[in-house]
């Protein structure tokens, strides 16, 4: 696995952000120092690590998702905007000493190497969670193009809703450390019987 991506990547850290592979993430950007890493990676081989940060500012999470810059615009006052596209999460081993505004750090990806393989989600467990996340949605009074989102294959459907969930960051964290995405569905669903419960105590959404 590490023949494929750097042992040594440029990190993002931004808090109650995450994504997966297979997902994208936009992101606007003004700050100089990550100005100066989305350059870069321009420069070099377009991949830069997103890492949530802890609510201690000057740590973060060891688990993150190393994306590849794939759309790349840049505006009359400097500000750059990119799209991300993820490749595999990664688990950062330490920190890389430099000179730079931006932090870089070692990483490992051998916990996540089914993020590349062709895999997906059991069919039926992702309907079920479908179900239960579309009620939990409208209690929220969030709206999603649920047509358009059920055209994606059912991987992405999982890493899709741990992105744009209304939870919290711990929780958004605990679903991107999940290994395989059965363990992800199944937390999912425990989190948002978790909520739905807190919402009102008479819906029945008990996880199998």
């Amino acid at each position: 696995m590490n023949s494929f991506f750097p042992e040594t990547i440029p990190v993002f850290p931004l808090s109650g952000v995450i994504y997966f592979p297979k997902t994208n993430l936009p992101l606007n950007i003004f700050e100089q120092r990550y100005l100066d890493l989305v350059n870069d990676c321009l420069k070099k081989d377009k991949l830069m690590g997103m890492v949530q940060s802890k609510k201690n500012k000057n740590s973060v999470y060891n688990i993150g998702c190393l994306g590849k810059i794939s759309d790349f615009k840049k505006d009359e006052n400097g500000r750059i905007f990119i799209n991300l596209t993820g490749l595999t999460r990664f688990e950062i081993v330490e920190e890389v000493i430099n000179k730079k505004l931006y932090k870089e750090f070692i990483v490992k990806y051998e916990k996540f190497k089914k993020d590349i393989a062709d895999n997906t989600a059991n069919q039926n467990e992702s309907l079920i969670l479908s179900e239960k996340i579309k009620e939990f949605f409208k209690k929220k009074s969030l709206l999603l193009n649920w047509k358009e989102f059920e055209k994606l294959e059912y991987t992405q459907q999982i890493n899709t809703l741990s992105m744009i969930a209304p939870i919290s960051n711990e929780e958004k964290q605990k679903l991107l450390e999940t290994i395989v995405v059965e363990d992800r569905i199944k937390t999912f669903k425990e989190i948002i019987e978790f909520y739905s419960h807190s919402f009102n105590d008479d819906v029945d959404i008990t996880v199998q």
